[in-house]
């Protein structure tokens, strides 16, 4: 009789942690900058993986309201923005091991600044300093031929990487990839 009293407990207790779970993720579906992934595939089973929340404009300006030119950016919304490399690369011409980051950026008119940082686990707005950072490249700058209501991070692929590009109003960021 207790075996089956602790059996059913253990169920019990198993389905209150998948509902919350199941809850949980439903909650991130629903913020105003719900929760997206872009994902690079570098061939042989190795990728890079960037996980993001996608803000959006609301008649707002990037550059002034949204991610400030001159200061450091979260690069999206909500928790830090993740970047996960199962392979050594090279993001923009800066050596990157294979291992999980956080970006960051720092937006301007004429150039953005992608800043992989080491430390990893930060809500945000939380930049952990540049003693942190593995790396700081230019990112190149062009005009999107409309304008992006929602911040979206994306790869396209060439033959030896790709090019990761962040588009929002009618900027795009983008700077290249290069598998080692």
């Amino acid at each position: 009789m207790r075996k089956a009293i602790a059996g059913v407990a253990i169920l019990s207790l198993a389905l209150v942690l998948f509902a919350a779970a199941c809850h949980a993720q439903q909650d991130k579906s629903k913020r105003p900058s719900p929760p997206a992934t872009a994902t690079l595939d570098l061939g042989g089973g190795k990728t890079v993986t960037v996980d993001y929340s996608s803000p959006r404009l609301k008649g707002r300006k990037v550059g002034q309201e949204l991610a400030p030119y001159g200061q450091v950016w979260r690069t999206g919304a909500n928790e830090a923005t993740t970047f996960v490399t199962t392979a050594d690369i090279t993001v923009g011409g800066a050596a990157v091991p294979a291992g999980n980051y956080t970006i960051f950026t720092i937006p301007n008119k004429d150039k953005w600044v992608l800043i992989i940082s080491k430390k990893t686990g930060e809500w945000g707005t939380d930049y952990p300093g540049a003693s942190n950072d593995l790396a700081r490249v230019d990112m190149k700058l062009s005009t999107l031929p409309s304008s992006v209501e929602n911040f979206t991070i994306s790869f396209d692929k060439t033959a030896n990487g790709g090019t990761m590009n962040m588009d929002w109003e009618t900027t795009r960021a983008s700077v290249a990839i290069v598998k080692k």
